[in-house]
């Protein structure tokens, strides 16, 4: 018997998607998968001796909200980083990003607002998460077109005011996935000081902040506190995955206004999953180290400079400002996806499948999303065939 829910209706995922695409043809070659942003470089040396030395807290029940070391560490993280002071009661221990994206709305938005249904605006494209988040807690998911046109940033101050008005909860990625754009200090105050006008909050998923080309993007609670506004108008998501090639540790953190953060940690006492501790001790050694991160920015920033000799004169190219992705222009990202696989064996996201179609629509349909995560050599084979196959 079929039991439909709230999300019987819903397109597949990504990456079941493609895998429905691709995987009734045989690859072209040997098989090279850009798809998954999934930091392959290596995280660091001493991971495996904290955990050694930590294996006795597998022992106990993991300290709900972080430990204390944990909390401390990411708190001075935070303050090196942005140069804002966040106490620990600010801030939560997270499962990844992915879990906070998605239990900050179901803890922070409200059943309605201003009498109405709420709204929760996403990019578009987007992290898939955001918009489940928004169906999950029965708000209206608002897709705003993140194109080359507007900087690859949403332009939320361009909605109509009766969507602002019930807007509870605005998201933003910077840098953004897939695209690679940062959003500049201007973007955020405008961001904040709309906000601000129409009473609702912006969470701002900063998993990319570290992996950037030039100068380190600038964050949203920092601009926040520049302009004086509310505390709980921003909650910023950060992770290991990607800064400290830790996907598989599955930590980062929220960090809030202090009330904002109780609810969030009240909803994880009830229904969430903390962070086993000998994985907390490890987060806290990682958090506090830089040297690992500045030499995963020099390899990823190494890559990118193989892609412009690469893909420089294709037309349409741009080197990312921040992030471990290409966002590749194409005819059909869903026909360019599918004849490089043919051909070649390289395994590439149509950005369609990161997209929400908008009044016939799709801003991702004429992209091709390819994840710069492969060591060297096998990405300056992936990008050349890429350019022999789909531009030549």
């Amino acid at each position: 018997m079929d039991f439909p829910g709230r999300f019987s209706n819903l397109a597949d995922y990504a990456f079941p998607r493609l895998r429905k695409l691709l995987d009734v043809h045989a690859p072209g070659g040997e098989a090279l998968a850009l798809t998954i942003g999934e930091p392959q470089h290596a995280f660091p040396e001493w991971v495996g001796q904290v955990l050694a030395e930590n294996l006795a807290g597998f022992g106990k029940y993991p300290a709900n909200d972080g430990s204390s070391d944990l909390l401390n560490a990411i708190s001075g993280w935070i303050a090196a980083r942005f140069g804002v002071p966040v106490t620990p009661d600010r801030i939560m221990a997270l499962n990844g990003t992915r879990e906070g994206l998605y239990n900050a709305a179901m803890a922070l938005c409200p059943e309605t607002k201003n009498g109405k249904r709420p709204v929760i605006l996403t990019p578009n494209p987007f992290y898939q998460v955001y918009m489940i988040a928004a169906i999950s807690v029965g708000a209206e998911p608002v897709f705003v077109p993140a194109t080359a046109q507007n900087g690859f940033l949403p332009d939320y101050t361009g909605l109509p005011a009766e969507v602002l008005d019930r807007t509870a909860i605005a998201y933003i990625c910077s840098p953004a996935n897939p695209q690679g754009a940062v959003a500049s200090r201007d973007y955020w105050r405008d961001l904040i000081a709309l906000a601000e006008k129409h009473d609702f909050r912006i969470f701002a998923d900063e998993c990319y902040s570290e992996i950037y080309r030039d100068q380190p993007p600038v964050g949203a609670l920092e601009v926040a506190a520049e302009m004086g506004a509310d505390p709980e108008r921003i909650t910023i998501f950060h992770s290991l995955s990607k800064r400290s090639n830790l996907p598989g540790l599955r930590s980062g953190f929220v960090a809030g206004g202090a009330q904002s953060i109780a609810r969030i940690r009240q909803l994880r006492a009830y229904a969430g999953a903390p962070i086993p501790m000998p994985l907390q001790a490890v987060s806290a050694r990682v958090w506090a180290d830089e040297a690992h991160v500045i030499e995963n920015r020099a390899l990823y920033n190494e890559k990118f400079k193989l892609a412009e000799q690469i893909l420089g004169s294709v037309p349409g190219y741009q080197t990312p400002e921040g992030g471990f992705f290409l966002w590749l222009p194409v005819q059909d990202g869903e026909a360019a996806t599918l004849k490089l696989w043919q051909e070649t064996g390289v395994r590439v996201l149509p950005g369609g499948y990161l997209s929400r179609d908008v009044n016939n629509e799709n801003p991702g349909k004429g992209y091709i999303r390819v994840a710069m995560v492969a060591p060297t050599q096998k990405m300056q084979r992936g990008l050349t065939m890429i350019r022999d196959c789909l531009y030549d």
